[in-house]
Formats: C-alpha cells, sequence, structure tokens
C-alpha cells in the first residue's frame, strides 16, 4: 500500500536522557515484556496508587511548562533601550529643566515652554505602550499547544478501569486503552491491539500526509520519529483501532513537550527586523553626528558665554555667563529636536497597518506589524509540503480498469485536488454511462469504505472535509466524479442531502453485512454484502501485489469473467510500476461472488459463517480465488497555482527549500511536478533526508544550503527544520519558513517570518507564526512578497523624505549658531513641523504605486543600506539648500526692504545690518539705535527697548523662517515621489494621496498661523500676501536642484551598481 518510514536514523530528539527513573530507555526498541519489566507494571492490573504517589514525585504532573515572561517593568526599560529614544529622553528632560529654570529666574512659567519637553514625552509614552502590548502577546503559541493535549484518559489502576482520569495525572508506567476518534495523553508504547489495526494521525507532529499504521513489535532503536512504529505520542489522534499502551514519557519529556521547549527557545532569540536594525544603525549615527554638531556649535560661540584674558603668557580673568550658556544649551536641544525623525515611528507604523489591510485583501493575515516589512527582502522560502504546497487532500489521479481482452488494460487521468466532487473530473469520460467493469471498481470503492465527506463550516461552502481515512475519502469522492450508471436509475435522492449521492445509492444497492477488517498481513479490507436480489458479494480493496496473490480471474470490460494469466497480470503489474515511479499510492480492487459458507448469511451471529469472522486468521482464506477489476492511484496532489508561484519566486530571486516530514520519494515526485527540480533533474545532492543532513559536518551544511536553486528535505523532524533555519540565517539569508503543523511551530518562531496556514493549520503553528495564510495557498505568499517590497521601498521613500528635512532642519540650526544671528526655529515649531506637518506627506507616500518589475528584481539584501553615499549627498545638499532658505529668508527681512522685486517693508519694520544682525548680543552698546513698530495681521509690535528689536521683534523673521521649511518640506515630498525618476515621468497625480496630504499640510500650517491662540502657542503671526509670494519664491527651487541631482544619479547609476557589487562582494569574501 502506501509508502511508509523506510528512512531510518537515530533521532536527534531524544537527547533528554529519561525514563523511568530520568534515563533514556528506548521503549520503541524492545519488546512489550522487557518494557513492562522496566516499567515495573502488569498490564492487567496497572500500578497501584502507592506506585502513582512515588513516581509522580519524581516526575510531576502530566503537563507542559508555563515559562514565565519578562515583567511588565522589563517590558517597559526595553522600550527605551534604542538610542533615538535616548536622545529624545535626553532632549526632553533638558529642554523641562531649562523650561522650570526660566520660569524660576523670573521668567514667563508660560504652557508654550512646557508644550516641547510634554510632546516628547508624550511620543515616548505612546511608543513604550505599544510596544509592551505587542511584546505582551507574543507567546500565545505556548498556550495553544496546551489546549491540543488531551483532557482525560481511560487508565487501568489496581486491576481496575477508570475511564475518564484527568490526563494532566498519568504517570510513566500507567495502562492506558485507547479507542478510535480518542485524542492521546502521554507518549506510550503500545503493548496489545484490542482491533486487527491501529492507525494514528500523526502528521501534526511529524509531517506525514496519511495515518500511520501502529504495532507492538519492537523497531529498530535508531529510527527517526516516523520510523517509531511501536510508539504512540502525545497531541496526535487515533483516527482506527483500539489498543492498550504504556505511558513512558509525560508533560516535557513527551515529543510535544519538546516542541513546546523549542518554541520557548526560538521566542528567546528573535531577532530585529532588517528595517529596525537600519534604524538602529542610523540612530548610532545621528548621534554621533549631533554629538560632533553640538560642540562645534558650542565651540563657534564659546566667546560669547566664556572669555578671559592673558596675563603673563596665562588665561586669567575668566568671565562666565550663565544666561548665555544656557542659550546655546537651548540649542543643542534644538538640534537633537531637529536631528530626529520624531514622526518617523508613527508614520512607519501607519504604512505598515494600511500595508496590512492590503495583504488581507490577498489573504496574508499579518498578525505582526514589522514581518509587512521583512517579507520584502525575503530571500529562502522554506515551505513545509503537505498542506501548504499540496492540499493535504488525498485525491485519485489515475483509474486503470480491465480491457476488452485479460491482457488489456484502460487508463484514465483524474483532474481534481480536493475533496470537492466537483473539483475536476475524468478525462475522456461520459459520466452516466458505465460498462460493468467500471460499475464492479465504483461499487468496490463506495461500499467497502468507512470515509464520509461532507462541505465544512456553517455557510456549508465549497470546502469539504474528510472524516475517516483520507485515502477511503478520495475514494468516495471518484465514485461521484464517474458517475451513477443510468440503467440503473438516477443518482439524486430526496432522502440524502450529502454530496456523496453516488455512493449513498451504491449502498442502497448493495447492503453491508459483514466487514473483514484491513491487516497489515493481508494488506486488504472486505466487505461481504448482500444485493437486492439476495446474492452475496465479498468486495475487496487493498494492496496490488497481494490482491494478485489472491486473485484467479479478471473483469473484462464486458463484464464477462477471463483467467488471470501472466500476460495479464504482467500488464497490471506495469501499470502498478508506472503509478508508483509517481510517488502515488495505488490500490485495488477485486471481488468474488463464490461464497458457499455466506450464502444464507444475513450478518446474525448465531448463523455458523459468522464464527469464521472473529478470527482474522481466516480473512486470506475467504479473500481467495477472487476476480482483480482495477486499481487507482492516489496522492495528496499538489495544488493548482503552486507551479506558477514557484517560476514567481524563480524570477523574483527567491530560492525555495522543501522541508517536510513526509517520505522522500514522495516529496521527490511533488518537488520534480512543482517546479522546485526539473523535471528530468539529476536531483541526488539536492534531496537529502533530515538525519542526512544532520550528519554533515558544519562546512558540509553551509554549502549543501548555498546551493543555487531549490533544496528539499525529507523525513525532517522540529530539531531539523530549526537547524535549517538556523544556518541560512547565519549565512545572512532572509528566511520565511511555511508550516501548518506542531511540528512546524519551532522553526515558525525561529525563522524571519513564520507564515501559517489558516484553514489546515494548528492553532499552535497560527500563534507562533508572524503572518497566516486565510486560503492556504504558497502562491498567496509570493503575492505577499510583491506587496512587501512595495511597502518597504515606499517606506524607503518616506525614510528619505524624512531625513532630508532632518538634515535641512540641522542645517539651519548649525548656520544660525554659527552666524551668530537670533534663534530662528525654536523646539517647540520644529517638534510640530517633524510630527504633524511632515506627516500626512511621508503617510502619503506609503500609496505609491508599486513598480511593475518589481517581482523580476532580486531581493535586497538585509544589509543593503538604507540611504546610499550617493543618496546621502544628495540629501545634504538638499539638506544645506533647506538651511540656506531659513536662515536667508530670516536674514533678508531684517537688511533688505525688497527680494526679486517683491516689497518687503510694508509692515513698517526697521532695517538693520547684516554686522548688527550678526552682533545683535551687543545692541546695549550701540550709540543711537532704534527701531519702528511694525505691524503683523492685526497685531502691532512696539518696543520700549530697541534691543527686544531681535528678541520679540523677530517673530515674524521667525515666521517666514518655518513657512519657507514647511514649503520646501512640502516640494521636497514631490521629489521622495521616485529615488531617480524624474517628476516628468512620474508625476505628481500618480499618487493622488499626496497631493491631497500637501493640502493637508498646508492647511495645518494656515491653522496655526491664523488661530491666534495657536499663533501664540508657536510664537508665530499671519503673514501677508507679498511674504507668502517671497516664502514661494524661496522653497521652490528645491524642486529644481533635486531634479539636476537625479539627472546626474540617472547618469552614473551604472558605475555606482558594479562599484556596490564589487564592494559587497569583498565583503562577502
Amino acid at each position: 500500500m502506501g509508502k511508509g518510514g523506510q528512512d531510518f536514523g537515530r533521532s536527534e530528539s531524544l537527547d533528554d536522557k529519561r525514563e523511568p527513573k530520568g534515563d533514556y530507555y528506548p521503549a520503541w526498541a524492545k519488546d512489550v515484556s522487557e518494557c513492562q519489566a522496566q516499567y515495573q507494571v502488569d498490564k492487567e492490573y496497572g500500578l497501584s496508587a502507592d506506585d502513582v504517589r512515588k513516581r509522580r514525585q519524581i516526575h510531576g504532573f502530566n503537563e507542559l511548562e508555563k515559562h514565565e515572561g519578562p515583567s511588565i517593568l522589563r517590558l517597559i526599560l526595553d522600550q527605551f533601550n534604542d538610542t533615538l529614544v535616548r536622545i529624545l529622553l535626553v532632549a526632553a528632560v533638558v529642554s523641562f529643566v531649562l523650561a522650570w529654570y526660566d520660569g524660576d529666574e523670573g521668567g514667563e512659567m508660560e504652557i508654550t515652554a512646557f508644550v516641547e519637553p510634554l510632546v516628547i514625552f508624550l511620543i515616548l509614552i505612546v511608543n513604550a505602550i505599544v510596544g509592551v502590548w505587542q511584546e505582551n502577546n507574543a507567546e500565545k503559541a505556548l498556550e495553544a499547544l496546551k489546549e491540543i493535549q488531551s483532557e482525560h484518559a481511560s487508565v487501568i489502576r489496581e486491576g481496575r478501569k477508570i475511564s475518564h482520569l484527568p490526563a494532566k495525572e498519568l504517570v510513566p508506567g500507567d495502562i492506558v486503552e485507547l479507542r478510535v476518534g480518542d485524542k492521546i495523553p502521554a507518549d506510550m508504547r503500545v503493548l496489545s491491539l484490542i482491533s486487527s489495526t491501529l492507525r494514528v494521525e500523526q502528521g501534526s507532529l511529524t509531517g506525514e500526509s496519511e495515518a500511520v499504521s501502529k504495532t507492538t513489535k519492537a523497531v529498530a532503536e535508531d529510527v527517526d520519529i516516523q520510523g517509531k512504529k511501536s510508539m504512540v505520542f502525545a497531541g496526535t489522534t487515533v483516527v482506527n483501532g483500539n489498543c492498550v499502551c504504556l505511558v513512558t514519557q509525560i508533560g516535557m519529556s513527551t515529543e510535544i513537550g519538546k516542541v513546546h521547549s523549542q518554541i520557548h527557545e526560538a521566542s528567546q532569540s528573535e531577532d530585529d527586523t532588517p528595517l529596525k536594525k537600519k534604524l538602529n544603525e542610523f540612530g548610532e549615527v545621528l548621534t554621533a553626528i549631533i554629538g560632533v554638531i553640538c560642540a562645534l556649535v558650542w565651540l563657534i560661540n564659546v566667546k560669547y558665554f566664556l572669555s578671559w584674558e592673558f596675563v603673563d603668557g596665562w588665561p586669567r580673568n575668566f568671565k562666565f555667563s550663565f544666561e548665555k550658556c544656557t542659550y546655546y544649551f537651548e540649542i543643542a536641544v534644538a538640534l537633537a529636536v531637529a536631528a530626529i525623525p520624531e514622526g518617523l515611528p508613527a508614520v512607519i507604523t501607519t504604512c505598515l497597518a494600511l500595508g496590512t489591510r492590503k495583504m488581507a485583501a490577498k489573504n496574508a493575515l499579518v498578525r505582526k506589524l514589522p514581518s509587512v516589512e521583512t517579507l520584502g527582502c525575503t530571500t529562502v522560502i522554506c515551505s513545509d509540503k503537505t498542506g501548504t504546497l499540496t492540499t493535504n487532500q488525498m485525491a485519485v489521479a489515475k483509474l486503470v480498469a480491465m480491457g476488452s481482452e485479460a491482457n488489456k488494460v484502460r487508463s484514465f487521468d483524474v483532474q481534481g485536488t480536493t475533496y470537492n466532487p466537483f473539483d475536476g473530473k475524468i478525462q475522456n469520460w461520459t459520466e452516466g454511462q458505465l460498462d460493468p467493469n467500471l460499475m464492479m471498481i465504483a461499487k468496490i470503492a463506495s461500499i467497502c469504505n468507512d470515509a464520509n465527506v461532507e462541505k465544512s463550516g456553517h455557510d456549508k461552502s465549497e470546502h469539504c472535509v474528510a472524516n475517516g481515512m483520507p485515502t477511503e475519502a478520495a475514494l468516495k469522492v471518484l465514485v461521484e466524479k464517474m458517475g451513477f450508471p443510468r440503467e440503473l436509475g438516477s443518482s439524486t435522492s430526496s432522502e440524502y442531502d450529502g454530496i456523496l449521492r453516488c455512493s449513498y445509492k451504491w449502498n442502497k444497492i448493495e447492503q453491508r453485512i459483514a466487514t473483514l477488517e484491513f491487516d497489515r498481513d493481508r494488506k486488504s479490507m472486505g466487505v461481504i454484502v448482500s444485493s437486492n436480489s439476495g446474492k452475496k458479494l465479498l468486495l475487496v480493496k487493498g494492496a496490488v501485489e497481494n490482491l494478485l496473490e489472491r486473485s484467479s480471474y479478471v473483469q473484462l470490460l464486458d463484464g464477462s469473467i477471463a483467467e488471470l494469466n501472466q500476460s495479464s497480470r504482467e500488464n497490471i503489474l506495469k501499470s502498478l510500476n508506472e503509478m508508483s515511479t509517481r510517488a502515488l499510492r495505488v490500490l485495488g480492487f477485486a471481488y468474488t461472488d463464490t461464497l458457499p459458507e455466506f450464502t444464507t448469511y444475513n450478518g446474525s451471529e448465531d448463523h455458523p459463517a459468522h464464527e469464521l469472522l472473529t478470527n482474522p486468521a481466516n480473512y486470506s482464506s475467504i479473500e481467495s480465488k477472487l476476480i482483480f477489476v482495477g486499481l487507482a492511484g492516489l496522492r495528496d496532489p499538489p495544488r493548482k497555482e503552486v507551479p506558477q508561484a514557484i517560476e514567481d519566486c524563480r524570477t523574483a530571486g527567491i530560492r525555495v527549500m522543501v522541508i517536510t516530514g513526509d517520505n522522500k520519494d514522495t516529496a521527490e515526485a511533488i518537488c520534480h511536478e512543482i517546479g522546485v527540480f526539473g523535471r528530468d533533474e539529476t536531483i541526488s545532492s539536492r534531496s537529502l533526508t533530515g538525519k542526512e543532513f544532520m550528519e554533515l559536518s558544519g562546512l558540509d551544511k553551509e554549502r549543501h544550503l548555498a546551493q543555487s536553486g531549490g533544496l528539499l528535505f525529507s523525513r525532517a523532524e522540529p530539531r531539523h527544520k530549526q537547524e535549517i533555519v538556523r544556518l541560512l540565517k547565519e549565512s545572512g539569508e532572509v528566511v520565511a519558513m511555511t508550516g501548518d503543523g506542531v511540528n512546524d511551530a519551532p522553526a515558525l518562531k525561529l525563522a524571519d517570518i513564520g507564515i501559517a496556514m489558516g484553514i489546515a493549520g494548528t492553532e499552535v503553528a497560527k500563534e507562533a507564526s508572524d503572518m497566516v495564510l486565510s486560503d492556504d495557498n504558497f502562491s498567496t505568499i509570493v503575492a505577499a512578497v510583491g506587496e512587501g517590497r512595495s511597502i518597504y521601498n515606499n517606506m524607503k521613500a518616506f525614510i528619505r523624505y524624512m531625513i532630508s528635512s532632518n538634515i535641512g532642519e540641522v542645517a539651519s540650526i548649525f548656520l544660525t549658531a554659527a552666524l551668530g544671528i537670533p534663534e530662528g526655529l525654536i523646539p517647540v515649531q520644529l517638534l510640530w513641523v517633524n510630527l504633524v506637518t511632515d506627516g500626512p506627506p511621508a503617510t502619503a507616500l506609503g500609496f505609491n504605486p508599486p513598480d511593475k518589475d518589481i517581482m523580476k528584481k532580486p531581493p535586497r539584501r538585509s544589509d543593503d543600506s538604507l540611504i546610499s553615499p550617493w543618496i546621502l549627498f544628495r540629501y545634504l545638499v538638499i539638506g544645506s539648500y533647506v538651511g540656506l532658505a531659513t536662515v536667508g529668508i530670516f536674514i533678508i527681512w531684517y537688511t533688505h526692504s525688497s527680494f526679486l522685486g517683491i516689497n518687503l517693508v510694508g509692515d513698517g519694520h526697521s532695517l538693520v545690518t547684516y554686522s548688527q544682525l550678526a552682533n545683535w548680543g551687543q545692541c546695549h552698546t550701540w550709540q543711537n539705535f532704534s527701531v519702528s513698530p511694525f505691524t503683523a495681521g492685526t497685531l502691532e509690535f512696539k518696543f520700549d527697548d530697541p534691543c527686544d528689536y531681535f528678541h520679540e521683534g523677530k517673530v515674524k523673521a521667525m515666521t517666514l523662517s518655518l513657512s519657507v521649511l514647511v514649503a520646501i518640506e512640502m516640494f521636497n515630498s514631490l521629489n521622495a515621489l521616485s529615488e531617480d525618476g524624474s517628476l516628468v515621468s512620474m508625476p505628481p497625480w500618480v499618487n493622488p494621496w499626496l497631493l491631497l496630504a500637501m493640502s493637508v499640510s498646508f492647511g495645518l500650517h494656515f491653522l496655526i498661523l491664523y488661530v491666534p491662540f495657536l499663533a501664540r502657542i508657536f510664537g508665530i503671526v499671519p503673514l501677508s500676501l507679498n511674504e507668502w509670494l517671497l516664502v514661494l519664491a524661496v522653497a521652490l527651487p528645491v524642486i529644481l536642484i533635486d531634479e539636476i541631482l537625479k539627472f546626474v544619479g540617472r547618469c552614473t547609476s551604472g558605475i555606482r551598481t558594479s562599484n556596490a557589487r564589487r564592494s559587497s562582494k569583498q565583503k562577502a569574501e
């Protein structure tokens, strides 16, 4: 039948040496009697109460540990472990102290003095709250893992059966009885089978696509987890049969407990996203720059607050002005505020949140915001096979029926990848026109079958689920695709509202009266049916080779019977081999109507023939002299969209690695089919089992993972997946890991971005992930990567925009200090610009349309610079212009009556010389200095002390500086639409949101200018039309300057790209 766990290798997951007294004991490799002796228990009697008490003292309860997360205080303190945040914190404290000091010294203790520190503190508090909330929700995966544990168990203790013992009270050595449907409460050794077979669905733990048959026989000690056929594991489910087991591991010692530990371990080593690392690096550089500029400002202006005389060649008579010192300290604070883009965290969060909405529309639900950006630089996708690349729903791919002669067969390709009978059809098939041979196949597939298929969900959508064995469910779906013979009536039935109408009709025609259960020796299942005519038939399905050994005849196309000769046997085996090479699981169908012992049997236990059915040893003889009718090849098929998605990954420079717990042959066949490997590619160096990979040396592992193209790891355990992800990350790859099972959770947690399946995924996998696919579709990941790249490009645009604006602000303050003129921009104004005015355009840049070739470019390296040297030079040029413009308009207002033909003295203000402006601190020493009153809107400014003209009187010049800063930054946002593209090729209307955002920002600026209360807080006044014309004349050239720089950038892009590649190659070497 199926290809089971044949690839043996020592389990690396058993590195904990435990049991029964804390020592390693390979129960799967020992006979039943040895296990009972080792655990000092008899399966008929179980443990005594005293035994249970003693063992609980040693092993504790059968439950998973609760790891204590960091305290709230620790989480809060961690939020301030960031360079930008620390600079802001220092700036806030200093400005608060200075505001308080000014009030105490007789200054005005107004709210305006405290606006700046309070706003900074508010930013820091909101940032900390959001950070703590996100981190506090990080460990839900461990809680979800506990939910899949069994709550109760049926246990034998002191010779009595306890039906509902809480599972947490189990101890090693307990005797547990398992039945169909039970969730297994602990890792256990199978002692005896009550039924003839036992099958367990353990795919969520091991990654196997089919339910696994269990045995009481010992297996080799050095097998992997899939090969432990004599063990059942906690958290998995019994799908067929009953048995008695011996508890060998509980709690954290179980395989699921080890997964719990691995998830916890992975959560401790979560790395920052590539963008966070870049911003941290930027913060460190910014700190150094601020330090250097502050030192320069102090050195340039030290003469204003510290002077001395030289006496005998030595400095003497030091004079220190505390007032002037604090003034320049305030300038240092203003520098810090100017240099830090305070609005950046809020804009990044907004952009990522908008990105998550776009992704949700494409069926990718983002659980952690930073993962949106991480997706954009994904270089490797490590994908689980079962349920991700495949549907995790068995489907018949090929049907082989007998031909018109004994040595001929007919072959039909069957479409469809799900349990929905309407998904695909049989090629070259006329529904309802079944010949007798096909009718018999349909009859056997539907009646010799215990599964059911139904629509899932309250809305009864097209998604169908199987109840019972997946292979049997697939056969029932095949019967529906075959249709019901017209000569036997319609396949519809008013009394049946399910989707398996044909199977229902076959079961009405032929009444099943006995079952010959499947067992491992004969590898088949049979049912005895009584037809409406009263005739008895034995219908059998099972492994083709075994059925052929017990078959003497074949049924031909017309229903006639022919002898099974060597030629027809070889033809059937040839079809079997063809399907096996495609990694299909093949089932044969046979029947017999020669049942002399059962001619009058009606299912009654009193009938003499019933005795034959109570002993499974008789089944082979009953299933003899069979008539072979056909065979079907089944598989867990790949999703339809996956091959194209794999090709898209290849085009986008993303490598795909398949890591699965399934067997090697099946995985390789799927990888060939979906395009991970070429159709005829030799893959011996690309396909390894998890055990084979772990046996490689460290260097060989790195070389293996560094191969270009696709790779496959089969029979992989959770530890293997983690090791692969860890090594890839260490080599600089950005790893996206997909998965749906419990066994995937540790690697999902460890990967740069963990992606869980929304439909088939376990809650454990979902909680460990960063993103959940609501349609379980691999191609959705590729679409999400494209969206992530687009979002990152847009984020880069607004980060560059905001940083270039901050460079301009720093240049402005530095020039002010260097020239010695009065302060043109105060910290509260800079905060307003950084937080409010710059915010809307920066956010709108997040709506830039994606490049058409975004998925045709290789992924960016995670260590790629956020700002390249050329971009930095560009923004230094732009920043220098911003500084010149803001300081220049300040000087122009004080010293010029007109500029570019614009009259500036209409308000009546007095003009001074540049020399007077630069030495304004010596105003009290000037002879005959006087100034006239001037107006601003409805306000009039008069000066009792002419020197106040450089304090209160600078309000108009400050307003002009602030307005120029705002206008330049609005025009500069147009420059940020494209890194190198001209506004001619990418005009502003390609992003209408940006035009709206510019309008909003100008509107907010007008609000603080023309609402008196707000104007007073920000220390500004209304401007006249002429003054606005001056602002536009000074601000507009920024577009022309950047257009020239972009043109130079386009002309030299080839040289810069080759230099960057050379530098990156040298780094790698």
